[in-house]
């Protein structure tokens, strides 16, 4: 499958200044919807984690099924965990520092941690000289071809849509985000982030277990964070690996021309762009952070020309799995058997 992401030239440097300072008005959150928000979300997800419980306790199977619903609940409480981070949800720094805290033991993400690697990515997303934090490794083909062939495989199952989309949230979320090795030595702070949400962690998990019984718990809880995990990580692979996003090298680099262009535009569904908290405008989101999920459909119904911006669909997005690597020569991501089918008839 060809998926091509619809894509307009990049701005000249002035306009996409200009575009800057208009997207500001968009930046001031409401306080009451965010509180709305928060509301809708852990209020649903609290209820269908009960439902599910108590469907199991009796006997009925079908109970099970709810478990989906409360999975896409926490990962709408994630996509809340992650505007916190951004300063955008509250716009009032210690409410959204401790919103982000407390929502980081649902979540098994611990803030600062999460903050401080994700804010790296934001400040070089498409930056070829600066990958490695916040990301997904992505190699250019020369890289690729120079590895040794322990390397190239190694590189191949992790590109794997099993390992990324399964194995990977499972590592991620139960097990990596529970030591922030990458960063001890940097600040106290992410460790001190880790260390207190995996106590709050032990701590609430403690209180279940011994309110409902540890088998019921791992029943519910495990797949509920798995399913979650792996839908989260999907959204953030389709944000940047389709086939028209950018990459360049650091004295090529412009945040804005990298921001709206190494970004997509997942044009989901209605359901799930609510449910994702709109973070398929994510093109938008890199170009300007500050502003609350819940008001980037209003960019796009104020200034519809930015809708085409490396859009791609829900239907388009599922071809995006076959790509892996960067192409410098031909600027776009690609998979393995066309970067081998390019070096057959160089």
């Amino acid at each position: 499958m060809n998926v091509q992401a619809r894509r307009m030239e990049p701005p000249a440097e002035d306009t996409a200044g200009a575009l800057l300072k208009i997207l500001a008005k968009y930046r001031q959150p409401r306080f009451g919807r965010s509180v709305f928000e928060l509301l809708v979300t852990v209020l649903p997800f609290a209820m269908f984690w009960a439902g599910a419980y108590v469907c199991i306790l009796h006997g009925v199977w079908y109970g099970y099924l709810l478990i989906l619903p409360a999975a896409a609940f926490l990962l709408r409480l994630f996509m809340i965990q992650h505007d916190c981070g951004h300063g955008s949800f509250f716009a009032r720094r210690k409410l959204d520092t401790w919103a982000g805290r407390t929502l980081g033991v649902l979540t098994l993400t611990p803030y600062d941690y999460w903050r401080r690697a994700h804010a790296t990515h934001h400040a070089s997303a498409g930056n070829l000289d600066e990958r490695g934090v916040g990301d997904i490794t992505t190699l250019t083909v020369e890289e690729y071809r120079a590895r040794s062939w322990g390397a190239r495989l190694g590189y191949r199952l992790y590109r794997h849509p099993l390992v990324m989309f399964g194995i990977g949230p499972a590592w991620l979320f139960l097990f990596k985000q529970r030591l922030p090795i990458g960063m001890m030595g940097s600040e106290a702070m992410p460790w001190i982030s880790t260390m207190a949400t995996n106590l709050a962690i032990a701590i609430v998990t403690g209180l279940m277990i011994w309110a409902i019984g540890l088998v019921p718990f791992l029943l519910i809880h495990l797949p509920v964070v798995l399913l979650a995990g792996a839908a989260g990580v999907w959204l953030f692979y389709v944000q940047h690996q389709f086939e028209e996003t950018h990459w360049s090298k650091s004295e090529e680099w412009q945040f804005p021309q990298a921001a709206l262009h190494g970004a997509s535009h997942y044009d989901l569904p209605l359901v799930l762009r609510w449910l994702t908290g709109n973070i398929g405008v994510h093109h938008i989101h890199h170009l300007s952070s500050r502003i609350p999920y819940y008001r980037l459909p209003e960019v796009l119904r104020d200034h519809p020309e930015l809708a085409d911006i490396g859009r791609i669909t829900l239907w388009q997005s599922l071809g995006c799995v076959r790509l892996a690597l960067w192409d410098e020569r031909r600027g776009k991501l690609v998979s393995f058997r066309e970067a081998r089918h390019a070096t057959a008839h160089r």
